[in-house]
C-alpha cells in the first residue's frame, strides 16, 4: 500500500511539474477558445441585428416606391446602401429605384443604380436582371453597341431567352434584320411553350418578314 501511495505521489509531482512549465499554455488555449466562442455568438447576433436593420430599411424604400416621389424612393436607398451595401437588400432596392427613376425621367441616375447592382450583387439573378434592364435604357438612348455588350455578357440558361429577344430589338434597330430574326429564333427556342412572352417575341419575328 505505502509503495502505492509513493506511486501516485510521483504521479501528482509529475503532474505538478507538468503544469508548472505547460498550465500558462493550456489556459491560454482555454481563454482563446471561450473567445473565439464568445466571438462567434457575438458575430451571429451582430450579423442578425444587422440583417434586421437592413430589412426594416428595405420596408421603407417599398414604402416610397409607392409615393412615386425620386426624392424620397433615393434617399430611402442611399440610406440601405450607405449602412448594408453588401446586404442582399441593397441592389433589390437599387432595382426598386431604378423604375421610379426611368418615370421621372432621370436616366443618368437609374444608369447608375444598374451599374451598380451589377457590380455589388452577389446574387447572379439581379445581375442579370440589371443589366437586362441597363440594355433596354441602352437600346433607347441608341447606343446600340453599349446595349449589344450587356446582352453578350455571360449568363444562366434561364436568362437566355430574355437575353435573345433583347438582343433582337437591338438588332433590328440596327437593321440587321437577319441576325435579329435569328435572335428572336433563339429567343422562341428558349422561352417556355406556355409563356404568353412567346406571343410578343413570335409577332416581332413575323414583323421581320420570312427573309425570301
Amino acid at each position: 500500500m505505502a509503495e502505492l501511495d509513493l506511486h501516485e505521489q510521483e504521479q501528482v509531482d509529475a503532474l505538478k511539474s507538468w503544469w508548472k512549465e505547460n498550465g500558462k499554455w493550456v489556459v491560454a488555449a482555454v481563454v482563446i477558445g471561450l473567445l473565439g466562442y464568445a466571438g462567434m455568438q457575438f458575430w451571429k447576433q451582430h450579423q442578425a441585428k444587422q440583417a434586421g436593420e437592413a430589412a426594416t430599411l428595405y420596408a421603407e424604400v417599398e414604402k416610397q416606391t409607392l409615393s412615386n416621389d425620386p426624392k424620397r424612393v433615393n434617399d430611402a436607398v442611399a440610406a440601405l446602401v450607405a449602412d448594408f451595401g453588401s446586404s442582399a437588400y441593397a441592389p433589390r432596392a437599387q432595382l426598386l429605384a431604378v423604375q421610379v427613376n426611368v418615370q421621372a425621367r432621370d436616366i443618368a441616375r437609374a444608369k447608375t443604380q444598374l451599374q451598380w447592382v451589377i457590380e455589388h450583387a452577389h446574387e447572379t439573378g439581379l445581375q442579370d436582371t440589371a443589366r437586362l434592364k441597363l440594355a433596354g435604357i441602352l437600346l433607347d438612348e441608341k447606343k446600340y453597341d453599349e446595349a449589344l455588350k450587356q446582352l453578350d455578357a455571360a449568363h444562366p440558361e434561364a436568362f437566355t431567352g430574355l437575353y435573345a429577344d433583347l438582343k433582337g430589338d437591338v438588332l433590328s434597330a440596327q437593321g440587321k434584320i437577319e441576325e435579329a430574326r435569328a435572335a428572336y429564333k433563339q429567343a422562341l427556342e428558349k422561352i417556355e411553350a406556355q409563356s404568353m412572352y412567346r406571343n410578343l417575341v413570335q409577332l416581332k419575328l413575323d414583323g421581320l418578314g420570312d427573309g425570301k
